[in-house]
């Protein structure tokens, strides 16, 4: 099959596992950078041209964009559905995975467990929106961060009040979030491809760090999901619509609690704390589907 990674960097752990797998499966795969992809649209002839040349014959795209070129990186997955091609990754559900507050909606709505989530149009009322959360420790977080940066443990209700009044005056946007104590600064991270659980990790915080984000220094192991963890991660990814997806969850004394579920989610701390080959995974989804 022709298959091309939509990356940005093709140094990256994730792109280049991709890259090997495919190959070593017997694959023609390229890296092809979405940011410099020219979209051509006209009566039923969508056309993609990278680097002076037209895109043709693609079985199979894997987007592998990240946030701060979403509305670009969507745009060319979306032209690469027009041509007909594969994609691990719709373009409607990357749009939807990409909006915190529309995703938190629409777990919601799914019936799946989600931390209690206060968000606002800047109200000055910042005591109520605390209480709301069920009061101090609240978990304050920028809707547009990610890997744990903008995200904030407010432990007073004073602070808590500043915070929130100081993104608020600077027109940024946060939602609050009740604080899980008993997580312990830890989450679940589950890898799904294609409605199947292909790995599980458990994300812990350095000391005295509440975010088990990787990029900030947390480790991760191995775990082996309860029923009720697993049947939440498969539920969130098909209610996002995503064939291949990172769901977070903490572990709460009410069950599963849905952090966010990722499109886009890297391969290096899941392979590496498994020991699992999550590109192969990832590849045989493709070949199923072309």
């Amino acid at each position: 099959m022709n298959i091309k990674i939509l990356s940005a960097n093709p140094n990256l752990y994730s792109t280049k596992r991709l890259v090997e797998t495919a190959k070593k499966r017997g694959h023609s795969v390229e890296i092809i950078n979405h940011t410099k992809c020219d979209i051509v649209i006209e009566k039923k002839n969508p056309c993609i041209y990278y680097k002076g040349q037209k895109l043709e014959n693609i079985d199979a795209v894997i987007p592998r964009i990240g946030a701060s070129v979403t509305f670009y990186g969507t745009a060319v997955v979306r032209q690469f559905e027009m041509m007909r091609a594969f994609t691990t990754t719709e373009s409607q559900a990357l749009v939807r995975s990409r909006d915190k507050l529309r995703s938190l909606q629409i777990l919601s709505r799914a019936g799946l467990g989600l931390p209690k989530t206060i968000f606002t149009n800047y109200s000055k009322d910042v005591k109520e929106v605390v209480e709301q959360a069920g009061g101090a420790p609240v978990i304050i977080k920028l809707l547009e961060g990610t890997q744990g940066i903008g995200v904030i443990l407010a432990e007073t209700k004073k602070a808590a009040e500043s915070v929130i009044e100081a993104f608020n005056n600077l027109q940024a946007r946060v939602i609050v979030q009740e604080f899980i104590k008993e997580a312990g600064g830890a989450d679940i991270r589950a890898f799904i491809v294609d409605g199947q659980v292909v790995g599980a990790m458990k994300r812990q915080g350095k000391e005295g760090e509440f975010r088990s984000n990787l990029h900030r220094g947390g480790s991760a192991t191995v775990i082996k999901l309860t029923d009720e963890e697993e049947t939440a991660a498969l539920k969130a990814a098909k209610a996002m619509g995503l064939g291949i997806a990172g769901v977070d969850m903490l572990q709460s004394a009410r069950g599963p609690l849905i952090l966010e579920v990722n499109s886009s989610p890297g391969l290096e701390g899941i392979e590496t704390a498994t020991g699992k080959d999550i590109a192969n995974s990832i590849i045989k989804y493709i070949e199923r589907n072309v």
